[in-house]
């Protein structure tokens, strides 16, 4: 698959954006750990115009993480064309649009999949802002806005005829949010269609590598996407690509592998940010990590890991958990 010169191999397997999930330190982490490509958190274009520094700071990228896309979201050609330029100097690999984040304070104001009750100010943001930059422009978007409006279909071929070069659906509509299945049946009827001539990504509820493997195969995507099922199982990627390679899955690791990376991460984000917000921002790996999932009278110590407030106290109850999980595979191993 290829955006513009941008050659991502056969069955790439790309990171989601996700708002306080994807920043540079994550991205860097599962680009190590596999994924084809990674995205930045969603950039309001309000904000970058403004030059709110919160939001510049988003912009920083780095060859470590490449081929990276930024992407933004806004809800008026002006600022969306404004903020694109922006981007451009940052010198992303690509610059995606967000017409998909479905939560309240974006979609309820227009922008996101709140675009998708506007379909002529999607189109003519997306021809104002392929116009205005060099980079590939791609768009990220879902089925419609809600059950009785799945427009995807006709919408794909107006968005490629905006010059976009390569479009990801979630196969969720707004109303849905992030609850129910994914429906990967109209995302797939994109795909055959004969007019679209642009990579489809499909995105929904790909969490294990035999759901990779029947996306690819079912309904012919050039690419997935890989959003939740990444927050603290960044290895996802290796596992994913490792299927899709050999048809097998890979040799299970040590637990030392798993809790080494993890470990990783809380350090890289207190370099990022500092030991108080570094600890904290790491937390939402460690309540969604699997590592800790179904493990008898385990819930004490992993609330202490939750509330830990240094550095040198989540490392040691950290280690805890690790000895307590190197005994449950031992013991499996001489069972």
């Amino acid at each position: 698959m290829r955006i513009r010169d941008i050659d991502l191999g056969k069955e790439p397997v790309l990171l989601a954006p996700m708002e306080d999930i994807t920043d540079i330190t994550f991205r860097q982490l599962c680009k190590r750990l596999g994924a084809d490509m990674v995205y930045s958190e969603f950039l309001s274009a309000d904000a970058l115009i403004r030059n709110i520094a919160g939001t510049t700071r988003k912009l920083t990228t780095n060859d470590e993480e490449r081929p990276v896309a930024i992407q933004i979201y806004g809800r008026d050609a002006d600022t969306m064309v404004e903020a694109a330029k922006i981007v451009e100097e940052a010198h992303p690999d690509v610059l995606d649009i967000n017409f998909g984040c479905p939560v309240k304070r974006v979609a309820g104001k227009g922008a996101g999949s709140g675009m998708l009750r506007n379909i002529p100010l999607m189109l003519e943001i997306t021809k104002q802002v392929v116009k205005a930059v060099k980079l590939p422009v791609t768009v990220k978007t879902r089925l419609g806005w809600d059950a009785n409006s799945i427009i995807i279909e006709d919408l794909a071929e107006q968005l490629q005829d905006c010059g976009i070069e390569a479009l990801t659906i979630h196969g969720r509509t707004r109303a849905q949010m992030y609850t129910g299945r994914a429906d990967w049946e109209p995302i797939g009827r994109v795909k055959s269609n004969p007019r679209i001539h642009i990579p489809i990504i499909g995105n929904g509820d790909i969490a294990t590598p035999q759901q990779a493997r029947h996306a690819f195969n079912v309904y012919g995507v050039d690419a997935i996407m890989v959003g939740r099922a990444s927050i603290g199982r960044p290895w996802v990627f290796q596992e994913i690509k490792h299927y899709l390679e050999y048809g097998e899955l890979p040799a299970s690791r040590d637990v030392a592998f798993y809790m080494d990376i993890l470990r990783c991460l809380v350090d890289n984000n207190i370099d990022k940010l500092d030991e108080r917000r570094g600890v904290l921002h790491s937390r939402r790996h460690i309540a969604a990590s699997p590592l800790f999932k179904g493990i008898p009278d385990f819930k004490s110590l992993k609330v202490s890991m939750l509330r830990a407030p240094t550095r040198a106290e989540l490392m040691e109850y950290m280690e805890q958990a690790q000895t307590i999980l190197e005994e449950i595979e031992k013991n499996k191993k001489i069972e």
